[in-house]
């Protein structure tokens, strides 16, 4: 069974690692991924994020959220899979997003975490605006997340 949540409050890496363990008994790997808000716009940047500010489409992103995880079921089969993202004013060094996956195999367990999150970065239907030394601004898609999840991309789905 997968959960899938999207929500304000913070989110305890441990508790959901446990409440996954219950769920994939017999499972002989679990991949977890945790991901944070950055307090610089790049690393080693002098100019800080004071905090970032996620918008979501209410109903859609839940939707489009189990949509990717069922995708990567079917690609990656696995036990279950946690996936929590966060939406609203998150201060930095906060947890933003975390996918926890529990499969028969690391393979399947890594290869479904890293779809998932390469997917949620680029499909999900969240929005982030930045707020720190350099102002307000709205963040669109890297061309570095676009890569990411374009190797998931089977040749006949490219046309």
């Amino acid at each position: 069974m997968n959960v899938i949540r999207i929500q304000t409050d913070d989110f305890d890496v441990g508790a959901e690692y446990d409440a996954l363990r219950q769920r994939a008994l017999g499972a002989g790997a679990i991949v977890q991924f945790v991901g944070l808000v950055r307090d610089r716009y790049q690393a080693g940047d002098a100019e800080k994020i004071d905090y970032i500010e996620l918008q979501h489409y209410d109903g859609m992103t839940q939707r489009l959220c189990e949509e990717i995880v069922d995708d990567a079921q079917q690609r990656f089969p696995f036990v279950a899979a946690t996936v929590v993202h966060r939406v609203g004013r998150l201060s930095a060094d906060q947890q933003i997003v975390l996918v926890t996956v529990a499969s028969q195999h690391r393979g399947n367990a890594f290869n479904a975490a890293q779809f998932i999150m390469d997917y949620l970065k680029t499909r999900a239907t969240l929005w982030k605006k930045e707020v720190g030394s350099r102002g307000e601004q709205w963040v669109g898609m890297k061309q570095s997340d676009r890569a990411a999840a374009a190797r998931w991309v089977e040749p006949e789905q490219i046309n």
